[in-house]
């Protein structure tokens, strides 16, 4: 069995943290770099529900997409929701390691397993990485489709194959639009309008869209905006991080038994649909 060390230095390899945003906070959070790894669980928060789960699991690691502490602190006190959360892995030996930003414009990262879920064909980065000499890193991505839809039924595809949340998916712009042409970014993505709009494509899906954002961008433009749940954009990231950490384990000979956790973390727990009109 590998220790912990071996695998971070795997992940590390994945998901550098020199390429993470400056403000972020990634890599290993809890752990021995000495302990053995038999078991490793992938999930998008590093939240209470979460680490029961590793626990349950008997797994050996963690791996988040999301922080566990994104700011400084001066307290892993059980008192607080985030040092319970610590309290538990290190009495559970589990390790906690985050690939954040750094998992964002990988080469394959997470706007990549979002076009995957939608069988959409990446054509490159939505904002390229100017270290790349490759031109394939970077922040979000621009795709095409196999056959035109219009944005009902492209809004319709991304709710089939996204894991379900309360939200659902939001869709600003006229609905019976044709769409060739999507770029996609897992996460916030209303940073991302002008960048969106050089690439001329037709449609853009990511989450966390704002009011003032989203309308600049209609009024301007016949873009179409698909607003989907922060969790379940960034999701599908799990699955392909899981198989490429499987596939290392096989190259290794670890055998190291890789979960995907299917807990949905989204905060969001109910719906209810307007049924009047002003």
């Amino acid at each position: 069995m590998p220790r912990l060390s071996e695998v971070i230095a795997a992940l590390e390899n994945l998901w550098p943290a020199e390429r993470a945003e400056s403000w972020d906070a990634v890599g290993t959070v809890v752990g021995d770099p000495g302990q053995e790894v038999t078991r490793v669980l992938f999930a998008v928060d590093p939240v209470q529900e979460i680490v029961d789960e590793a626990v349950q699991l008997g797994a050996d690691l963690l791996v988040t997409h999301h922080p566990l502490y994104l700011r400084g602190t001066t307290t892993v006190a059980a008192t607080h929701f985030k040092g319970r959360v610590v309290h538990t892995l290190i009495k559970n030996d589990i390790a906690l390691h985050v690939a954040h930003t750094n998992a964002d414009t990988a080469d394959p990262g997470v706007s990549d397993a979002l076009a995957g879920a939608l069988d959409l064909r990446v054509t490159g980065p939505l904002v390229p990485d100017p270290t790349d000499p490759h031109g394939r890193r970077g922040l979000g991505r621009v795709c095409e489709l196999d056959h035109p839809l219009t944005v009902r039924e492209l809004a319709a595809r991304a709710a089939e194959r996204l894991p379900a949340t309360a939200q659902g998916i939001r869709v600003a712009g006229d609905p019976e639009a044709v769409v060739r042409t999507v770029a996609v970014s897992g996460g916030s993505g209303d940073s991302l309008f002008d960048q969106v709009r050089a690439a001329g494509v037709d449609a853009f899906l990511t989450a966390d869209l704002r009011h003032h954002p989203a309308s600049e961008a209609v009024a301007t433009s016949p873009l179409a905006l698909l607003d989907a749940a922060h969790w379940a954009t960034e999701w599908p990231w799990c699955e392909l991080a899981a198989s490429q950490l499987d596939e290392i384990s096989d190259r290794n000979g670890w055998d190291l038994r890789v979960h995907v956790s299917k807990t949905v973390t989204d905060p969001w727990t109910a719906h209810a649909a307007s049924s009047t009109t002003l």
